[in-house]
């Protein structure tokens, strides 16, 4: 794509000049998918940012985003870009005190909240915020409500944004063009304040320079692979780094992006719109996985044929992942078991897939062999916040699994002395806002960045991760384990929701383990629970903790003596968002190290 210079409003003038009736991004309503072409789009996307300019909204000016996943998140974060001001997402599922934080830490003058239920959150803060000056809302909300404010705010909903921003383009048809040739590559797109696992969220700040050059990488990457005639399925938290990167795909390969419904519809929605791309965090994979192994264990004839089918296509796989063609014999065997039974479960996701692509954590290699198997190739890749999403990704014609792809467009990798991964890329970020101290931590000397993930690179170039470097256990006998691996391997089993390995200058490894309540409840006669029983007390039940022993004792047979969990625990609440999960669906490890620190030293007496 070749552009006079590089930022994201750039690409969307390039894009809706050279396909300006296509299908640009779509939602769905009464079971049936609606989309904007390119042309209402930007014409949309233009009104929201001249009425932002009308209200006083200026390069300097930061506005924050509060909302869940939805086409408007979208459409006002590139209306935000295009008037040159600076976007502050904040995740829908956080408490007010972090919403508080964030607005007076990036000193946000604006922003756009949801619904009622996130505008209470506002009004629980409201007479706190040292900065804000207007709001605006997706959804309309009542005066009442309105009037509970503790300090006076206009507001004005997403249908007045727009409204005014058509009657200014009338008295200033230039504005918008003119506005985005003042938009320059050095210039603040976004403050990106990371979700943590412990402490305070750090703001990442990321120039439209950055912004743009992670989106040329993956264009790279793709080498025309991904085309206008593709379709995503997005319901990732735009919020979150790759969420947001993945909301700009549409401008960048001139194909369709529908929003999902929720996250509880995404399989009806998968059907529905029939995506040939989707983008995902391995918790959502993990669930998928759970899904089909549920439903073929509902039945025996078909959990027969489905390990059948599994043993033929990791016999054709194998082979070719060892560069040997496949034998007359395994192509035959592959393809009857994909016509009989594993053609059934791709069907399940639309039919039309044609890669996943997988962020955020590492995926158990277990899974990805499974979902490929049923011609569900997964593109397995790595990213944080201070990388603007995906820096390596696995290639379309050569997955390697258990990798994390090798690095993409200028993405430059080493590995430091003590196994921490280095980057090097126009797709970094700048700083941590208003923390020059963390800023320094994190780059050495001669300017590469820092992950904190440590890993290696193989002969065929391919990076590892094996753990983060804070999270590496130490063991009192000095063995360096990597908990991320043994935490995947529990999580094989669907009652298994979350896993936490311990053992940290101890002598031998321990495990916390979140029960899934919907696979407890379905699994009950398989564990021989007659009664009715709240996960509260199901989790104390013989029988639970009979079955949870044999999945540690299977798993540690696959593990160095060092490497075992000698003992566990069943904690007595389901893992989220609400406790002791990030909104990327990670562990916050220290806060539960903490929060059950009676329950892990009694493993240990």
């Amino acid at each position: 794509m070749k552009l006079a210079k590089y930022t994201v409003c750039d690409m969307l003038k390039y894009r809706v000049n050279k396909t300006p009736k296509s299908n640009a991004i779509g939602w769905i309503d009464n079971n049936s998918v609606h989309f904007y072409n390119f042309e209402t789009y930007q014409s949309t996307i233009e009104s929201i940012s001249v009425a932002f300019l009308s209200f006083g909204i200026k390069k300097s000016s930061k506005i924050a985003l509060l909302s869940n996943t939805r086409k408007e998140w979208h459409i006002l974060d590139f209306g935000i870009l295009c008037s040159g001001a600076i976007t502050v997402p904040i995740y829908p599922s956080y408490k007010a005190e972090d919403i508080l934080f964030i607005l007076n830490h990036s000193e946000a003058e604006y922003i756009i909240v949801e619904n009622q239920s996130q505008f209470q959150k506002l009004i629980e803060i409201s007479d706190q915020l040292e900065h804000l000056k207007r709001v605006f809302t997706i959804e309309n909300i009542e005066n009442e409500f309105i009037g509970k404010l503790k300090q006076p705010l206009t507001v004005l909903s997403y249908d007045e944004l727009i409204n005014h921003g058509i009657q200014e383009r009338q008295s200033h048809p230039d504005l918008f063009q003119i506005t985005i040739e003042g938009i320059h590559p050095p210039d603040l797109a976004t403050i990106i304040y990371t979700s943590g696992t412990t402490g305070q969220p750090k703001g990442a700040v990321i120039t439209h320079e950055a912004l743009f050059k992670v989106l040329e990488n993956i264009d790279v990457f793709t080498h025309n692979a991904f085309h206008s005639g593709d379709r995503f399925l997005t319901y990732l938290p735009l919020a979150h780094v790759l969420g947001r990167c993945e909301s700009f795909l549409t401008v960048l390969f001139g194909c369709e992006t529908v929003y999902a419904e929720s996250m509880a519809n995404l399989i009806p929605n998968m059907q529905l719109v029939k995506p040939t791309l989707m983008t995902g965090v391995p918790r959502v994979f993990e669930k998928i996985y759970e899904e089909i192994q549920k439903k073929m264990n509902e039945n025996p004839l078909k959990k027969t044929l489905l390990e059948n089918a599994m043993l033929a296509a990791n016999s054709y796989f194998n082979t070719i992942d060892n560069d040997r063609t496949p034998s007359s014999g395994q192509i035959l065997a592959y393809q009857l078991s994909k016509k009989l039974v594993l053609a059934q479960i791709y069907q399940k996701f639309g039919g039309k897939i044609r890669f996943f692509i997988s962020g955020g954590a590492p995926l158990s290699p277990e899974i990805i062999s499974f979902l490929r198997n049923c011609s569900l190739t997964i593109l397995e890749g790595y990213g944080l916040t201070e990388t603007v999403a995906p820096c390596c990704i696995n290639p379309l014609n050569k997955q390697m699994i258990g990798t994390v792809g090798q690095p993409i467009g200028d993405v430059c990798l080493k590995i430091a002395a003590d196994g921490e991964i280095l980057i090097q890329s126009k797709a970094l970020f700048k700083e941590y806002y208003k923390n020059p101290k963390a800023t320094a931590e994190v780059f050495t000397e001669d300017h590469w960045f820092k992950t904190g993930d440590i890993g290696y690179i193989n002969d065929l170039g391919f990076l590892k991760i094996t753990d983060r470097k804070k999270d590496i256990i130490i063991t009192s006998g000095g063995k360096n384990v990597a908990p991320q691996k043994i935490e995947n391997l529990l999580k094989l089993d669907p009652l298994i929701a979350q896993a936490v390995v311990i053992g940290d200058q101890r002598k031998f490894l321990t495990a916390l383990l979140s029960v899934d309540r919907e696979q407890l409840t379905n699994m009950q006669d398989e564990l021989g629970i007659e009664e009715s029983l709240e996960l509260e007390q199901a989790i104390n039940h013989p029988a639970v903790t009979t079955y949870m022993q044999k999945i540690i004792e299977q798993v540690n047979e696959n593990l160095a003596s060092f490497e075992t969990i000698k003992n566990f625990r069943v904690l007595p609440i389901e893992l989220s968002q609400e406790n002791f999960l990030t909104p990327s669906l990670k562990i916050k490890r220290k806060a539960i190290l903490n929060e059950y620190k009676s329950l892990i030293d009694a493993m240990y007496k």
